[in-house]
């Protein structure tokens, strides 16, 4: 289903306010015409037109709107930005009437039979509803004006707002835990949960950004400014606290685990537990956990990732890394002298920060 949801995306991209494909779409619509369009060339869409014109000139909006005025399909190998070559215009689509459709319009039932056929996305215009909508791998999606998505896109940011904040409020309180060593695996299933909540949400307002085109550039940036630093953070509790080991193997088939939760599984932490634990901890959430270091190091200014792996390789634990002193640090390979300082006063600070935050 991601794959279908991408390339989903990838097609409202094309048609998105601000692209030539949806100024011509528009045209169409208010100059009272329906249209239907293939968004694609090959054998199998040459094979489906019958009569019709070889035009191959280039795309434009005044061109697929003049276009529209005749009857039949127009067929447009696009270049993946909206743009592309018209091959075909006035044709006659007759997809292979084996393949079923829910659809009852004979417009619609051609394009929902034709894009399942080519694989191609398929648009069909609607003259007597005023509506475009677009077929692709059996689904069917309507445009919506800009208004209506914005709004929709506004409440999301509103909801990732509160949950992101929510999101910080439990990391600190994991932080504060991590340094007195009094993790345990409910602390872990909470950050999670509410990190993999933020993911969704973060989602569903990236697909009214696609929606948007143009017009989505401001929600882009408040999205963007919410959920800074948040892939790394939810990566780097994975890695601290999965498997036996923390290997990217573990941590990428944990990350999976919980994106296939459902909703109510998500709300569960025993479902969200089981995603990291794989059932190996005894004690269920109440039971302590360990981290390994990896968040704490990543939250150091200029420290590469591969030095972080040597650190958590080295001392196992952040419990060790905190009481390792300049000299047990300087023994990692890649560590000098400045940097083993720095990594050592980092953690350090780290710590007091944490402990200052939750009980101050």
């Amino acid at each position: 289903m991601d794959g279908d949801d991408d390339r989903l995306r990838q097609v409202l991209a094309l048609v998105a306010p601000g692209t030539q494909l949806r100024d011509g779409l528009e045209r169409i619509l208010r100059g009272r015409t329906g249209a239907l369009i293939v968004l694609g060339f090959d054998e199998v869409v040459a094979s489906m037109c019958t009569g019709g014109f070889v035009l191959d000139v280039d795309f434009s909006a005044t061109r697929l709107r003049e276009l529209a005025k005749m009857d039949g399909a127009i067929v447009i190998d696009t270049d993946g930005r909206g743009s592309g070559t018209v091959v075909r215009a006035g044709v006659q689509l007759v997809p292979d009437p084996r393949i079923a459709t829910p659809e009852s319009g004979t417009r619609h039932r051609t394009a929902d039979k034709a894009s399942r056929q080519c694989g191609f996305p398929v648009i069909s215009v609607s003259q007597s509803m005023s509506l475009i909508a677009v077929y692709l791998d059996g689904r069917r999606h309507v445009l919506e004006d800009s208004g209506a998505i914005l709004a929709r896109a506004n409440q999301a940011l509103a909801t990732l707002e509160r949950y992101a904040s929510r999101l910080d409020e439990v990391t600190g309180n994991l932080s504060a835990l991590e340094i007195e060593d009094l993790v345990t695996v409910r602390d872990v299933a909470t950050v999670l949960q509410r990190a993999e909540m933020v993911r969704r949400i973060s989602d569903e307002v990236r697909g009214y950004v696609v929606e948007l085109g143009t017009d989505g550039r401001l929600v882009e940036l408040q999205m963007d400014e919410l959920i800074a630093g948040f892939e790394t953070e939810l990566s780097s509790v994975v890695h601290d606290y999965v498997g036996p080991d923390g290997s990217s193997g573990e941590a990428g088939a944990a990350l999976a685990g919980l994106a296939a939760l459902d909703s109510s599984e998500l709300l569960s932490l025993e479902a969200v537990a089981r995603q990291v634990t794989g059932g190996r901890v005894e004690g269920g959430l109440d039971a302590t956990v360990s981290p390994r270091g990896y968040r704490m190091l990543r939250r150091l200014p200029r420290l590469p990732d591969v030095v972080v792996h040597r650190l958590v390789d080295r001392f196992g634990s952040l419990q060790k890394l905190l009481a390792a002193g300049v000299e047990d640090l300087q023994q990692v390979d890649g560590l000098t002298l400045s940097r083993a300082r720095g990594v050592r006063e980092g953690l350090s600070r780290l710590a007091e920060t944490s402990i200052l935050e939750r009980y101050v």
